[in-house]
Order: C-alpha cells, then structure tokens, then sequence
C-alpha cells in the first residue's frame, strides 16, 4: 500500500545506532554510580558538626610550661585552663594555675583550684599550701593557719609550707591581728623555710616580708632580689622590693619597681600609690597627683586611694579638690560615675587620724566651718587621747574663730602630724591590696 503524499513507509529502513553515542551513556551512567556509591557517603549530614582531631591533654601543660619560661603568664594560666578542660583529673593542673593566680592576687580564684585539687587528692602539702595562701591573703587567717598546718603535718620539712606560714603570719602582723608571738613565730618559720631550701622563690619572698616589717631594710632587700631572680614576673614582688628601696631613700629604684609591679599586675592600684607617695616626698606634687589619680581608677571604691589623692590636693594647696576627695574616704559616697564608696569609720590609727585632719583643716582653710566644726567635734569625742587628733581639732576650731574674727583668709597653717609618714606593708587597711 502506498499512501501518496505521505514521507511515511513500511518499507524505510532503520536509522543505524550510534556506537559513540552508547559509551558516552555508559560513562554517565557510570559516573553517576560512583558519586552515589563513592562519594556521597563521604559528606558529613547537615546541621551535625564536623568531628575534629582531639588534642592531647598532655600538650596544653607543654605549652603552659613554654610560656611560663618566655615570661608569659598570662598565656600560660590560659593554656592551663585547657588543660584542665581537656583532663579533669589532672591535680598539677590546678596547683600550677592556683598558684599563678595567687601572684597575681586572684586569690577567690586561687582557692577554687586549690579545692579542685584537693577533691582529687588530699596528700599534697602543696595543695594544703596554696589553699592556705589564697585563704589567709583574703584576711581569713586561721582558716588558712589551719590549712597549712594540714601541709606540715603531712610534712614537717616541706619548705614551701613554712613560708606561706611565714607570709600568714607577717600578714597578720600588718593589719594588727596577730597575737603576741606571732611576730616570733613568722621570724622561726621564715628562717625554717630559707635553711630547708635557700633556692625557693617563696623561701626568698617570705624571709624578704619578715625582715621588711622588722625593720632590717637592708636584708630585706638582698632576699627579694634574690626571689626576683628566680622569677622576675611577680607583682607583688617588686611591689616589696620597691618599699624597701623606697624607705632607704633610693627613690629612682623604688619608682623602677613599683613601674614594674604594675606591668606585670595591671589594675592594681597599689604601685601607683607608692609611686605617688615617693613624688611627695620629693615635694613633686604635680606628679603625685598624677599617680594618685591613676591609683584612683584602678581602684575607685576603694577609701584610702580617694584619700591619698585628698592628701596630694591638700599637700598643693588645691583644697577644693582635697576636699572632694576626702570627703569621699570619711564620709563615703558616689563617685561621678557611680561607683559606691564607703566611708572610713575614725578610730586611733595614725593614718585614719591623719585622714580625717586633713579633711577637716581643708574645710575650715576654705571658712566651711560648720562642716569643718562637726569633724573636729568627732575627733575631740572618738580619739581624745591622740595628741596629733586634738591638736588639729583644735587648730580647725581656731581658723574657724579668727574667720569671724578677721574675714580675711588667715595663712594657712600645716598640721603638726603632716610629714611624710613611712607607707606600711600595704597601702590601705582592707585585705587584697
């Protein structure tokens, strides 16, 4: 049959089947399985994190170690925290950052550690040690006195163990809380620590804060060299050796120390404090202001650092600004950005005498005399038998007189009790600084 018109016929051949064309079937067909078979089951699902090499606990102590010995402590407390992480279990881990913490005065921390390793562990006088340390320089001394009684009774020659005793018990000789032979007792275990291993940096330290608060200035300074040799990375260190240089007149060594307590403990107000005491002295109060001012950041609810900045004022004549200051350390209050500062209550000490005295004599010099009458009034009632407190309650009540007297401005007049007064061990009276 034939159908006209139509290209259509029973009798067309076949196109013939292109062989290239299959093989190319073939490879893609091929390579489909593979992506399948091979590859897709390599692709992590999503939303399931990628599982990553875990590292050896061991090498975040190694690398503690490294820093520790290129000075850098700060990346070695850091590296210690991982290592901790990584190996709960390991007791060095937390010695080695609690006692990092305790140079650098984190003391809550350092007792924390110190737990940490005791829960673990409760043969190591050294554990006992630090935990004693942390507690005692957080002013809770028989606490600590106990704690490192536990390390001597494990043992009784542990060296680092008498002098954290020694440093505990000089502590409390400072802030006035000790008993009568406390003195005796951190000389003993002072001098036990040094002969048990002269090459420890503690034995050094506590010895070197023994001699200072016994007055031996000259040793005291051949034993905190001799710690800042082993390790030159310690604030509170040059903090001490800075006292000691300082109360031996070699001021430009103090100023070095204490610039160098503050770098390696930054925000502690306590270097600029001395650094500004030490320009007193010399009469260069434009500079003691400055420091004072810096002391004051670093430390703004802290009293006795508005009065040492109260005492720089009042020392340039700048009553008004001594004024501002002072009132803050007596009477507490807000500084201009908030922070709450708590007032110094007036007892006997020389320095809390001197305190309110200068506060008091700014006023009646700038004829507040109602103010400055009400603070001399204080003193005459809570410290009669202070020869220094009535003398100066007395002068503020005379400025006070020849003001009504004579409306001039009488020229002022220095208290008797203000003369530079030797810095004790620590700045300020409350525990920590």
């Amino acid at each position: 049959m034939y159908l006209k018109g139509s290209k259509w016929s029973m009798n067309k051949r076949r196109r013939r089947s292109n062989p290239w064309l299959i093989v190319l079937l073939l490879i893609g067909i091929g390579f489909i399985v593979y992506i399948n078979v091979v590859w897709i089951p390599t692709i992590p699902p999503p939303f399931v994190p990628t599982p990553t090499p875990t590292r050896d606990p061991q090498s975040f102590s190694q690398e503690a170690e490294a820093y520790l010995t290129e000075g850098q402590v700060g990346l070695a407390m850091e590296s210690l925290e991982a290592a901790i992480n990584a190996n709960p279990q390991e007791v060095s881990n937390y010695l080695t950052l609690a006692k990092l913490q305790i140079y650098r005065g984190e003391y809550e921390h350092a007792r924390e550690n110190a737990e940490n390793a005791l829960l673990l562990d409760r043969t190591r006088p050294y554990a006992f040690a630090l935990l004693a340390w942390s507690k005692g320089y957080q002013g809770e001394y028989l606490d600590g006195i106990a704690d490192v009684e536990a390390a001597l009774d494990l043992d009784p020659n542990d060296a680092f163990a008498h002098a954290i005793y020694a440093l505990i018990l000089a502590r409390q000789v400072v802030n006035n809380v000790g008993e009568i032979d406390t003195l005796d007792q951190a000389i003993e275990h002072s001098r036990q620590a040094l002969n048990l291993n002269p090459d420890l940096l503690e034995a050094r330290w506590a010895r070197g804060y023994v001699l200072e608060i016994t007055s031996n200035y000259e040793e005291a300074v051949l034993q905190l060299e001799a710690a800042i040799e082993i390790d030159d990375t310690i604030g509170d260190l040059h903090l001490a050796l800075g006292r000691n240089y300082f109360t031996l007149e070699d001021y430009i060594g103090a100023i070095d120390e204490f610039t160098s307590a503050y770098r390696y403990n930054p925000g502690d107000p306590a270097p600029n404090w001395y650094i500004s005491q030490v320009y007193a002295r010399q009469g260069e109060y434009a500079k003691a202001i400055q420091y004072a001012e810096q002391a004051v950041s670093d430390g703004p609810d802290d009293p006795y650092m508005h009065a040492n900045l109260g005492t720089m004022f009042y020392r340039d004549l700048r009553y008004n600004q001594a004024i501002e200051e002072l009132e803050l350390a007596v009477r507490g209050g807000t500084t201009s950005d908030g922070t709450l500062v708590e007032g110094i209550p007036l007892d006997y000490s020389m320095t809390v005498i001197e305190i309110y005295s200068r506060f008091g004599l700014s006023l009646a010099r700038l004829n507040r005399c109602s103010e400055a009458v009400q603070v001399a009034t204080a003193m005459l009632q809570t410290v009669p038998d202070d020869e220094t407190a009535v003398y100066n309650a007395e002068e503020m009540i005379n400025i006070c007189q020849a003001f009504q007297e004579n409306p001039p401005t009488p020229t002022p007049t220095l208290e008797v009790s203000d003369q530079e007064t030797q810095p004790t061990a620590t700045p300020t009276k409350t525990e920590g600084n």
